[in-house]
């Protein structure tokens, strides 16, 4: 019963974010579709850290240096099983398997951190995951200026997706409802406003290593 319920949950997800995406005016279905396998780890992801009750090392780390938790490893699957399943990916690269993995013949390629700020989830913080979506079947030596489509998933009180989409020169935010069980659009066009009083850098530790972000964030502290 539990599995028909999460098939019927799955099945309407997609259902929502594919006529989202296609009311946004995305006209390439290979894409809405690649974007849905997204949403599906999204909510997988969402899953996981609901779920998620004691910080468990997995005994590895990733290629940056940083010890593994097991939430890590399940997020990081999650995401190679939607984009497998989907059929619109040929290759995955990602902070927990850095290398270029073959995931099937399709016509995209996906580089993502499936679950960012796991180093400070047991302080129930905000967490989320990073996807850029490439054309073809390679990721080294490529730009963001090539990116077909980006998202960021952010996990709080709400789940939602922020969807990057080069084609309709904007990028929309969708949130999870209904118990999982759709996508409905919270924010039809996303902007940066030209001022600010709220500011959040990440990885200030880097401002040792890196002078000219250093410079950057006193900047910021200055003219706040």
């Amino acid at each position: 019963m539990m599995k028909n319920e999460e098939n019927n949950k799955s099945s309407d997800r997609s259902e929502s974010l594919s006529k989202i995406l296609s009311d946004a005016n995305v006209s390439d279905k290979s894409l809405i579709q690649a974007l849905v396998a997204l949403g599906e780890a999204t909510s997988k992801i969402s899953l996981h850290l609901t779920n998620y009750v004691s910080h468990e090392l997995a005994g590895s780390q990733n290629a940056s240096g940083d010890d593994q938790l097991k939430l890590d490893i399940l997020c990081d699957k999650a995401v190679f099983d939607c984009v497998r399943e989907s059929g619109m990916y040929s290759t995955v690269a990602s902070e927990e398997t850095p290398e270029e993995t073959p995931v099937g013949n399709g016509m995209y390629s996906l580089g993502c951190d499936p679950l960012d700020g796991s180093s400070i989830i047991d302080a129930n913080f905000s967490v989320g995951s990073i996807f850029g979506i490439w054309p073809g079947n390679k990721l080294v030596g490529r730009t963001g200026r090539e990116q077909v489509a980006s998202a960021i998933s952010l996990y709080g009180p709400r789940t939602v997706m922020c969807i990057a989409i080069p084609e309709i020169k904007k990028a929309i935010e969708v949130t999870l409802i209904d118990n999982r069980s759709a996508w409905y659009v919270s924010k039809e066009q996303i902007e940066i406003q030209s001022k600010g009083k709220i500011f959040a850098p990440g990885n200030l530790r880097a401002t040792n290593d890196h002078p000219q972000y250093k410079e950057l964030v006193d900047y910021w502290m200055t003219n706040r």
